[in-house]
């Protein structure tokens, strides 16, 4: 993408969807051995297009730096690998899936849904940038390309594996710069009669519950259906289905073909269009008003922080994600305000958060200290964290969400 240039339109960007401030890469965890050295900030400024309505960041960092020992492992949050076995089910009966059928997976992190296809004895590949996540899910047995997906390797694994009757990409598409070059990857991969499915998390959801800590700088793009029926027809790609999904905050599933497959177009996608419409993402001033609402958002949950200190509480985090440091650096929120975070996974445990430098400790660590209030900050997965955690309430802590705004759970 060039500096100032729409990615799927080349329009010019003069709009700001909103600005962010200075942020480091969310997923670059302090070790104690670099904590007195320097960090690198970037800009994070998301724009919309008034063109096609793309909202999009500017590419500061590539991908080759971003994956090169990436902390993200999927299976360490159950309810996303249960979310991944019910979809598996579903779609092997919906598709009629065997043991002649291929099944591949762009950005299959370690395995955490392919697995669920070896069981069944469905051939299967994944693709996965990072080379440490590539890594695990080979130990678990599923076979893994090690690289980016884009139209020129597209062709190269469909020459050596044939290709896919099912094509999957979970929370891929809003982490690819060019956009367009990855949609050609997915025509070059998908077989003749073959279906594609694709999860995102929905522009929609993210105006309206003002989840703005999901904007970083490994997502490129924040997606409506409607911006995404236009990009996938740039390369012959046509959207026939699509669920809404409680993931991530709220997620669409689309289903997509060639132009020519005989895939009849669902009601649902209907409706969903006509939906989209009705919340304004047809018009550029719905999301010029985003910026307020993050503001607002900023400050309430600013005002709670500093009065549970006032009071002599103590509030401590769950979770490293990376809408978390998102959310840590914009607010200006410290170890002073946020004691310590927890996470489970042990790629993040005795390190710090980027940034904010809050240290961050396996879950057992609250009930050793005590807090008065946790904040989740990957409040997607609250109801998780709540049953995982809801010991806690034997001394009468609380949990905490901080958006849209800062909510203390009964």
């Amino acid at each position: 993408m060039t500096l100032g240039k729409c990615r799927l339109c080349n329009n010019k960007l003069k709009h700001s969807f909103v600005d962010l401030g200075m942020s480091p890469l969310c997923e670059t965890f302090i070790p104690p051995s670099q904590l007195n050295q320097p960090e690198v900030f970037y800009p994070l400024h998301a724009y919309v297009c008034e063109q096609c309505l793309l909202v999009q960041v500017h590419e500061f960092v590539s991908p080759d730096e971003i994956y090169q020992d990436y902390p993200y492992f999927s299976s360490y949050s159950d309810s996303w690998v249960e979310h991944a076995h019910r979809y598996c089910e579903n779609i092997v009966q919906r598709l009629g899936l065997d043991a002649n059928s291929q099944v591949v997976e762009i950005a299959s992190n370690d395995g955490y849904l392919l697995q669920h296809f070896v069981t069944q004895d469905i051939p299967c590949f994944g693709i996965e940038p990072a080379t440490n996540v590539a890594e695990v899910a080979r130990k678990k047995g599923i076979n893994t390309e090690n690289l980016f997906f884009g139209a020129d390797t597209a062709q190269q694994l469909a020459d050596k594996h044939g290709k896919a009757d099912l094509l999957i990409g979970n929370n891929v598409l809003a982490h690819v710069p060019n956009l367009l070059d990855f949609i050609q990857g997915l025509h070059a991969m998908l077989s003749d009669d073959g279906v594609l499915t694709m999860e995102f998390p929905h522009l929609q959801q993210l105006i309206e519950q003002s989840q703005f800590d999901t904007i970083y700088h490994e997502h490129f793009c924040y997606l409506s259906l409607l911006v995404v029926e236009k990009a996938f027809a740039k390369h012959g790609l046509r959207i026939f289905d699509v669920e809404q999904l409680a993931t991530h905050g709220g997620s669409l599933r689309i289903y997509a073909c060639h132009n020519n497959a005989q895939q009849q177009t669902t009601a649902a996608l209907d409706a969903l269009r006509k939906q989209e419409k009705l919340a304004g993402l047809t018009e550029l001033s719905t999301y010029l008003t985003f910026a307020e609402q993050v503001q607002q958002c900023k400050n309430q949950l600013l005002s709670f922080l500093i009065n549970a200190k006032a009071q002599g509480k103590k509030v401590v985090g769950y979770g490293a994600p990376g809408k978390g440091n998102t959310l840590l650096n914009y607010c200006g929120i410290g170890p002073d305000l946020l004691s310590y975070t927890v996470d489970r996974s042990p790629h993040k445990q005795g390190k710090y958060t980027p940034g904010t430098r809050i240290p961050i400790y396996a879950p057992d660590k609250i009930f050793a200290t005590q807090p008065d209030y946790v904040l989740i900050l990957p409040w997607n997965l609250a109801t998780e964290i709540t049953q995982q955690m809801q010991d806690i309430k034997q001394w009468g802590a609380k949990f905490v969400l901080p958006v849209p705004t800062a909510t203390v759970l009964d």
